[in-house]
């Protein structure tokens, strides 16, 4: 029932109760952003979300203009301190998941959960297995178990194997448990880097 019907209703729920919250941070945000480079405020980038379905994901712009996307041997998003693409804007936003935050709102347009599998670029499908495919069974997520028990901390082997875990076990309990680990992670920068 939770996964079925009332997950949805809490997204939707949480996520009106957040966006007057999160204006105000994500203005503040934005005006850093244009000030440094007078480049976009917003990022978005194609995702793969439930059913296979593409859609946009909204991101604070946390690197230079036109940076080429790097990629790692699994497929997976390059990720460190000392990248060279990141503007010094995006290494604080990055660290925080400030970027995150406009994420809300594909929570609340029906793309997107606030816990689930994160969601991968449609180009991703050519390293998933059989099994990894069943990630698309639910709407990924701002976070999800992966990024709540290891953040970048794993391959990518290893966190598709943790969203067919969440995948298969789902409930308001593992929703709770992973978005209070999330935050504490957050707010001590634990794993940010693989």
């Amino acid at each position: 029932m939770y996964s079925l019907y009332f997950k949805r209703q809490f997204d939707i729920i949480i996520s009106l109760l957040l966006l007057p919250l999160i204006v105000p941070v994500l203005t503040i945000c934005g005006l850093l952003i244009k000030f440094e480079d007078r480049g976009p405020v917003f990022y978005f980038a194609k995702r793969l979300g439930k059913n296979k379905k593409v859609f946009k994901m909204y991101k604070l712009r946390s690197m230079k203009v036109n940076s080429p996307d790097i990629r790692n041997e699994d497929g997976s998003t390059y990720n460190s301190d000392k990248d060279p693409r990141l503007t010094k804007v995006g290494k604080l936003i990055r660290k925080t998941s400030l970027d995150e935050l406009p994420q809300i709102l594909n929570v609340l347009f029906g793309d997107m959960s606030f816990v689930g599998p994160r969601p991968d670029t449609p180009e991703a499908l050519d390293y998933y297995t059989d099994d990894d495919l069943r990630k698309l069974e639910v709407r990924p997520g701002i976070t999800g178990y992966s990024q709540a028990y290891y953040r970048n901390a794993v391959k990518q082997s290893e966190k598709f194997k943790n969203d067919i875990f969440y995948v298969n076990n789902i409930s308001l309990y593992l929703d709770i448990k992973i978005l209070i680990l999330t935050v504490k992670n957050v707010l001590t920068s634990k794993n940010i880097n693989s």
